[in-house]
């Protein structure tokens, strides 16, 4: 079903960090629900090459390169604004801290001011990560938080909770039309391959049966979420009237090592298991508790994680095949 009906103006969105992982899988399908899209991103960690397939869509799509933390204007109308612009991998805290925080707060204070220019509904791409080191689990949308406001997690931490904040502020004062979706660990193809995160890390080295690097002892766990399921949750979730932030993600909880056990056995590797010094401030537990999206939107995921994680190890093992194929060419 599409939001535009039959010989109706397509509506026009804007999606920063559009070129992003997820924010390239949210073009694509607002793109099969009649949209037009407008996809901005500075490519600090995004790639032209996710959204590649998009651009021979001239009429319905548009690639702009700029960073929203600078500034913001786009000519023309727009009905939506989706906010994903915003690096979000741990390999990029101690790499890009403030950028980070710049599109969690200049960036974020930007779009919103656009959506009120242009009288658009407005959605943040917020984060599990503002619950920080969690002493309540699961977590559901009401618990404050254990975050550590000066560790190196912070920068991204901290830049989701101000950016929920100033939309809240922007929803009271302007009386604009929010979205707040608290994303959970969220996993699929075009995650970068030096993401730094769990899942990416795991695959890659399990393709080329290399240790996978657990950090801490494995007991940590992590709810796994496909991109598919997400991007479901978000289009639910602006098309309702769930002004509150909603936990998308998906509730079942694994251990680290059992990811990592997962992969090695979807990917037939030889790797074995290497434990190493757990980071500072990683969460012990992370799952959310999602009774608001279920009662708010109708929404739960649909794919498992075994089943998720083999259609990205296939994505993964693309790309290093097309890699070899173009070093022996």
């Amino acid at each position: 079903m599409t939001w535009a009906s039959p010989g109706a103006r397509r509506p026009r969105a804007l999606v920063t960090g559009g070129a992003g992982f997820i924010g390239s899988h949210l073009c694509e399908r607002l793109l099969a629900e009649d949209y037009r899209v407008v996809c901005m991103d500075n490519l600090s960690t995004g790639v032209l090459q996710n959204v590649a397939p998009l651009l021979a869509d001239e009429a319905n799509f548009e690639y702009v390169d700029h960073d929203v933390s600078t500034s913001l204007n786009v000519p023309g109308e727009l009905d939506e604004v989706y906010h994903f612009a915003s690096p979000a991998s741990p390999a990029d805290f101690g790499r890009i801290p403030i950028q980070i925080l710049r599109a969690g707060a200049l960036g974020t204070d930007h779009s919103l001011g656009l959506a009120v220019a242009k009288g658009a509904r407005f959605m943040l791409a917020s984060s599990s990560e503002v619950y920080g080191d969690p002493l309540v689990h699961p977590q559901h949308e009401d618990y404050r938080g254990n975050v550590n406001i000066t560790g190196p997690r912070s920068v991204y931490d901290e830049a989701k909770r101000y950016a929920e904040a100033i939309t809240m502020a922007y929803h009271r004062y302007h009386r604009l039309d929010t979205r707040i979706v608290r994303i959970f660990n969220t996993f699929g193809p075009r995650m970068r391959e030096d993401d730094g995160r769990m899942v990416p890390n795991f695959i890659r080295q399990a393709l080329q049966d290399e240790p996978l690097s657990v950090y801490g002892d494995g007991t940590q766990t992590r709810s796994l979420q496909y991109v598919d399921d997400l991007v479901e949750g978000v289009i639910r979730l602006m098309r309702s009237e769930e002004t509150r932030p909603v936990n998308i993600g998906n509730p079942v909880e694994y251990s680290v090592r059992e990811v990592a056990e997962m992969i090695i056995a979807l990917s037939g590797s030889r790797s074995e298991i290497s434990y190493q010094p757990l980071p500072e401030d990683d969460p012990r537990q992370r799952r959310p508790d999602i009774t608001r999206a279920r009662e708010s939107l109708a929404w739960e995921p649909q794919t498992p994680a075994r089943e998720g994680l083999a259609k990205t190890l296939t994505w993964f093992a693309s790309l290093a095949e097309a890699s070899s194929a173009g070093q022996g060419s």
